[in-house]
């Protein structure tokens, strides 16, 4: 095996190391901790405040042109999961969203068609009685300063174009069930 020079691999460490590593946080929500009924939807069934989260982010790579937010449950009772959330054409401006943030996005974001078949966040809404389903709230960090898609793209497709742009990504997972 070729090692590397010293003096390169230094370099490639302090590279790293300056850039640091994509963070995504919030006040409203913590990693592994059920949510606040404020994030439970306002429909199908559920009576919560339909408020998406605060949401603050740092450490994007260089090479960022935008980011995108995705809020999706895995375990939902679908096959395919359900996203609750999907944001694109954030400008590298913008590093947090503040709770309550959906539906008045900075200009040009696009929110588009979650599964409940509308634009903009749609809060947590589990079967009544079912386990505790994890919410995976995803900041992406892209290389394209616009993903050109329509604002009722489904989450599929939205998806599609994500990963095909993805310089780097982080998620912070929540968890939320009804009695």
């Amino acid at each position: 095996m070729k090692q590397l020079p010293l003096s390169l691999l230094a370099l490639s460490l302090f590279s790293a190391a300056s850039h640091g590593e994509l963070t995504l946080s919030s006040a409203d929500i913590q990693a592994g901790k059920m949510m606040p009924k404020a994030q439970e939807f306002a429909g199908f069934g559920c009576n919560g405040g339909n408020k998406s989260p605060q949401l603050s982010w740092s450490g994007a790579p260089a090479g960022t042109k935008s980011y995108a937010i995705t809020a999706y449950d895995p375990d939902a009772p679908t096959g395919s999961g359900w996203w609750h959330w999907l944001a694109f054409n954030i400008p590298t401006s913008v590093n947090q969203l503040a709770a309550g943030a959906s539906g008045h996005m900075p200009a040009g974001v696009v929110e588009s068609r979650t599964d409940f078949g509308a634009p903009g966040f749609g809060g947590a809404c589990p079967p009544q009685g079912d386990k505790a389903h994890r919410y995976q709230f995803t900041v992406f960090a892209l290389d394209v300063e616009k993903l050109d898609l329509a604002p009722d793209s489904s989450g599929a497709l939205v998806g599609y174009y994500l990963n095909g742009h993805t310089l780097a990504k982080k998620s912070l997972e929540a968890l939320y069930q009804r009695p």
